[in-house]
Formats: structure tokens, C-alpha cells, sequence
């Protein structure tokens, strides 16, 4: 038997239509909803057959067990065959299911279950703790854990590390708003509303982004404006990696799992992938770019002289099957844009030494995106053991309190990582940038390095996203803006704006003028547009300001003649006297070390397309 346990804040249900082994239900059936539910996705399979009523135990007790620990109210068992290719008889299946109902209830627990054999449509919200997303194999004889990248070690050790000082939990004193949501969060303490976050409601009114109904749940379609704003944050990326170094790369989306090592550590993946079949191969779509990354690096010869060694990919687009119900906005994708680095070290010491390095590189986004990070440490045991002191020098390089997580042993590829999270409007963790020792990868996959004395080794791997997502950034920035909204302008940090300054003629003699010195802003690798639409010059000035522009210069007889604009900054809300070149000077001055891409639109507003 498989199943997939999701803990959840509310999972809704309604039936559709009947199979032809459908069982027979009444009205009351065909529909449910259930809060604060740990819901049991099964799939019974031919090798339950032999020995039906072991493996009932075997679940029920598995079920009891993680209910017990999330504190469900109520435990949803959830016919649902796609967790496995080798289903049992339905007879047998319905028999099953029933028997876990049954023995559920006799423990005094609330049970409900869903119809097998009707096609369903459902509504889930996972809470998103470290134990609310688990993968189970029951067998006859005993089960075996699975744990998802996004589910870890249910015995970790959680403390507050402050100043090279760990502190329980319960007892500290947060002097930190957004750490306290992060650790509630973690720890499952946290409620989800269910509410949809800002942020999916902005990217549609700026013209960002929005969902494909033609295409799978979790792709997008990107407009002008949110492409853009995605390219300069790759862009921004590229600069930062290649600036230490690292070679860029490009690598297939698709891999064969008949490769052993790909397949293993796609294993480590567990549920949440895109799989298919074509002709007699078992293919698989990468949900990161490390696949490809291990096979060049495996393929290459390199020598102690070469290492520390990046190689980045900004994978577009990496793919994970995420649940239907958990898909939302550009928080939750099945597909999405993932800066990819892997960095190549000889041994521990190095690195460490490297690791900081890219503590440094993901602080520095956060400034550079005015979004806050929150951090997650995580470390297996034996690592906090042998490197405490490091653990201590690392946690104060982020300038700050930490969530530190203690793992009692390794369960993943990775022996100590950090996690850095923006905090959304609805106080829920956006990941963002992770760096990873990776301690396994380089044996699986036959990567090697040849020492001083010409030993060979496998070295040890860097994981790192320096932003996270490109499209979980947006998130991030969407969501600060949406809390700003509540004591000042919201807006995107200058260098994203897609348009810096907006020019606005008063009337038709005016037209020539603004659109010279839009052609001057132009020149100075400024993002500038005319709005030479028939409105009034209010409504131009009140539109400009729903689309966050930063600048607006208002062109009339006074400016015409004259040799100074006056200038609207929205982060002030100020009117300001500037001449041109001293327009060009500010704008240069904050955006001079970030990417820059000229305007994706028509310059002139009449002749842009409505999306």
C-alpha cells in the first residue's frame, strides 16, 4: 500500500461521476469538508492481497501515529489511485479502505472517507510544517519512510541561536515579528486562513502574470512587463555568480531514470515529479538542474588545482508535480525558474570557507531587493558536533537571531543547510535563496578530482540558489508591496520597475517635446514611456501611480520654456524641481550596479495592447 499523508487546514471534496466500480453511496457521500485534517491519499496495490488485514494494522497504526503528532482533528481517508502503477483488485481495495475507516473509529478518532471509485474533484490546503507532508509504503510485514526534500526529520531539535547561544523556544523573547511567523510556521503551531495570498491578485492588476487555463495547474503566462522584471532578476543572478566566478551551462530538461544515479536521487525527491514514457524509456522532467550539472562535472577532468569550481544554470524550467490544491500564484508552480549553482570542493574545510561566501551572496539580495530574510539553519548531529564553532561564525554572519535545526541523523544528500524565507502578507514563509553541503552526489554520480599527490577523490558539493525561484522573488517583492500598502506607496525596487520615468504632455503641443526627452532618457538607459492618450492630465497622473512609476514629469508651456521639470517622486510623494541631466544623474545613481533592459512596450501608451 502507498500513501501520502498531507496534514491540512481544510480539504473539501465533491463527487462528479461514477467508474464502473464505483461503490454505491448516498447523497450525503457524494460531497465533504473537514478542517485541521490529516488526510490519507492510499492506493492499495496487488501485493496487499496476500495478507489484507496485517496491512490494515500496519496503516492504521502509521495513521495514528502521525495524527497523534500533527494534532488532527480529523483523519480523511482518500481512495486515490495514482500513487502507484501495480493497483490491487477494486473488491479488495474497498475492503481495505473500509476496515482502516472501521478500526480508525473504534479508536475514538473523527474519520471520514471519501467514495471510492467516483472521479472527484477536491480542494486541499497544506499547512506546510516539517511533518505535513508525508510518504508512506505499508507492507504486510512492516513499512518503510519516505521522506520528501520538504518534509524533514520528524526528531529534529529546534532552538533559537543567538550570539553563539542556543535557547529554547517556549522561553525566548522575540524581539522579531517576522522570526516568531517563520518559527510558528515550522513548528505547525501556525493556522493557515486559506486565503489567497496578495500577491496573486497584484501580478494580474500589474499585467505580470497570470494563470494558463490551457495548460497544466502551476505554468503561467508572463506579459511584457512581468517578463521583463523576470530577465533582469536573471540577469542579476548571472552577474553575481559569474562575478565569483562560476561558468554557466545549459542542460537538457529531461532525463532517463534507467540511469541508476539519476534515478536514485530522484528517489530522494520522493511523489512530486513529472514522469512519462516514451517508446521502452522511463523519462523523467528535472525538478533542478542537478542532474545535468553532475553529468558534465563527471565527464570533466579536474585537479585539486581547479577547486573550488561553480558551474551555474538557470533552469528554465525545472518542473515539480506539486498537489493541485497547494498550487497558488507565483508562491506554488509545477513549473518555475530555478538559479542553480553547484560549487565543487575538495574537502570539508573548503567547504565551509565557500559556504560563507554564499551566506554573503544571499544576505546581499535581500538588500538589493529590499525584502527581508528570515533564516532556517539546519544541521544533521554528528555536523554540529565536529564544526560548532563554524555553526556559531556562520549563524553571525546573518546578523541576527536564527531558527537552528538539529537533526539527529542524515536522512537526506545534505549534512547542514540554510534556508533564507521572506515572510508573505498573510505570515507564511516564501522560500527564497538555500545552500546545501551535498555529501553524497559526487560519489553516485562518479564525479572526481585528482589531489597533489595524484589520488583520486569525490569532492564534496555546494548547492546554492542565491535568489531562490525567479518567480518566488517576484512573490517576495509582490508581497512586501502588499504590506507596504498599509503605511506607504508600494512599489518595485527602481532597477525592476518596468517603467522608470513617465512622461505626460499636457496637450498636443506639447507632445514633441516630451517625446525629445523621452528619446534623452532613452539614451541614458532609462525606462521611460509617453502617455499620449486622450485623458485628462489627472486621470495620467493617477494611472502612472497604479502602475508603480517611480517618476513622473509632467510637460507643459512652463517646462517647455524653461530649462528645469518638475519632477513627482512616488516614494516621497514630493514634486521636485530637476533639470534632465540631474533626472538621469538619480535614476543612474541607484540603479548603476544592476541589470539593465529596455522597455518590453510600445514607448507611447496609445499604441500598447490591452491584456
Amino acid at each position: 500500500m502507498r500513501i501520502l499523508l498531507i496534514h491540512s487546514d481544510h480539504l473539501k471534496y465533491q463527487t462528479k461521476s461514477k467508474t464502473r466500480i464505483a461503490e454505491k453511496i448516498n447523497d450525503e457521500k457524494k460531497k465533504g469538508e473537514f478542517d485541521n485534517a490529516l488526510v490519507v491519499f492510499t492506493a492499495v496495490e496487488k501485493e496487499d492481497e496476500k495478507n489484507p488485514d496485517a496491512v490494515v494494522q500496519n496503516a492504521v497504526k502509521e495513521v495514528m501515529d502521525v495524527s497523534a503528532k500533527v494534532k488532527a482533528d480529523n483523519i480523511v481517508i482518500y481512495p486515490y489511485a495514482h500513487l502507484s502503477s501495480s493497483l490491487g483488485s477494486p473488491a479488495i481495495a474497498k475492503d481495505i479502505l473500509t476496515k482502516m475507516e472501521s478500526k480508525l473509529v473504534m479508536e475514538n478518532l473523527n474519520v471520514g472517507r471519501a467514495p471510492f471509485g467516483w472521479y472527484k474533484s477536491f480542494e486541499i490546503s497544506c499547512k506546510g510544517h516539517p511533518l505535513s507532508e508525508l510518504s508512506r509504503n505499508i507492507s504486510a510485514e512492516s513499512f518503510d519512510e519516505e521522506i520528501d526534500e520538504t518534509s524533514d526529520c520528524e526528531e529534529s531539535e529546534f532552538y533559537i541561536l543567538k550570539d553563539g547561544e542556543f535557547f529554547d523556544i517556549e522561553k525566548f523573547n522575540f524581539d522579531n515579528e517576522d522570526l516568531e511567523k517563520l518559527v510558528d510556521y515550522e513548528l505547525g503551531v501556525g493556522k493557515s486562513t486559506g486565503e489567497e495570498p496578495p500577491h496573486v491578485k497584484l501580478m494580474r492588476e500589474k499585467k505580470l502574470a497570470d494563470y494558463e487555463p490551457s495548460a497544466d495547474v502551476g505554468h503561467l503566462r508572463w506579459y511584457p512587463k512581468g517578463r521583463l522584471i523576470r530577465d533582469l532578476l536573471s540577469d542579476y543572478v548571472y552577474t553575481l555568480v559569474t562575478d565569483r566566478g562560476a561558468m554557466p551551462v545549459e542542460t537538457p530538461i529531461m532525463y532517463d531514470l534507467a540511469d541508476e544515479a539519476i534515478r536514485v536521487h530522484a528517489e530522494k525527491f520522493g511523489e512530486r515529479q513529472y514522469r512519462m514514457t516514451s517508446g521502452k524509456k522511463d523519462l523523467m522532467l528535472r525538478f533542478a538542474a542537478c542532474f545535468g550539472a553532475f553529468r558534465i562535472l563527471a565527464d570533466s577532468f579536474l585537479t585539486w588545482k581547479n577547486l573550488p569550481v561553480g558551474m551555474y544554470e538557470l533552469s528554465t524550467y525545472s518542473f515539480r508535480l506539486e498537489k493541485k490544491g497547494e498550487v497558488v500564484g507565483l508562491k506554488r508552480l509545477r513549473g518555475f525558474t530555478m538559479p542553480d549553482l553547484h560549487t565543487v570542493c575538495a574537502d570539508m574545510e573548503q567547504s565551509l570557507q565557500e559556504f560563507e561566501g554564499q551566506i554573503e551572496m544571499c544576505k546581499g539580495t535581500g538588500d538589493d531587493l529590499n525584502v527581508n530574510y528570515e533564516v532556517i539553519f539546519r544541521a544533521t548531529a554528528d555536523f554540529m558536533e565536529d564544526n560548532r564553532e563554524w555553526i556559531n561564525r556562520a549563524a553571525a554572519m546573518i546578523g541576527k537571531s536564527v531558527l537552528m535545526e538539529i537533526l539527529p541523523k542524515r536522512k537526506h544528500y545534505w549534512i547542514c543547510k540554510m534556508d533564507f524565507a521572506a515572510i508573505d502578507a498573510l505570515g507564511r514563509p516564501i522560500e527564497n535563496p538555500t545552500i546545501q553541503i551535498d555529501v553524497e552526489s559526487g560519489e553516485r554520480f562518479g564525479i572526481t578530482y585528482i589531489d597533489s599527490e595524484e589520488k583520486e577523490h569525490h569532492p564534496l558539493i555546494l548547492h546554492c540558489s542565491p535568489t531562490g525561484s525567479i518567480e518566488r522573488v517576484i512573490c517576495s517583492l509582490l508581497e512586501k508591496s502588499a504590506m507596504d500598502m498599509k503605511e506607504k506607496v508600494p512599489m518595485f525596487p527602481l532597477w525592476l520597475a518596468p517603467t522608470q520615468v513617465r512622461v505626460i504632455p499636457i496637450a498636443e503641443r506639447h507632445m514633441e517635446f516630451a517625446q525629445n526627452l523621452a528619446s534623452e532618457l532613452q539614451d541614458a538607459k532609462i525606462r521611460v514611456d509617453v502617455d499620449d492618450r486622450p485623458e485628462t492630465v489627472g486621470k495620467k497622473i493617477r494611472n502612472a501611480g497604479g502602475e508603480w512609476v517611480p517618476f513622473v514629469v509632467v510637460i507643459g508651456d512652463r517646462e517647455m520654456e524653461g530649462s528645469e521639470l518638475t519632477v513627482t517622486v512616488r516614494e516621497t510623494g514630493q514634486k521636485v524641481s530637476m533639470g534632465v541631466q540631474e533626472l538621469i544623474d538619480v535614476i543612474n545613481l541607484e540603479t548603476k550596479t544592476m541589470p539593465f533592459r529596455p522597455l518590453p512596450l510600445p514607448v507611447k501608451l496609445s499604441k500598447r495592447v490591452a491584456f
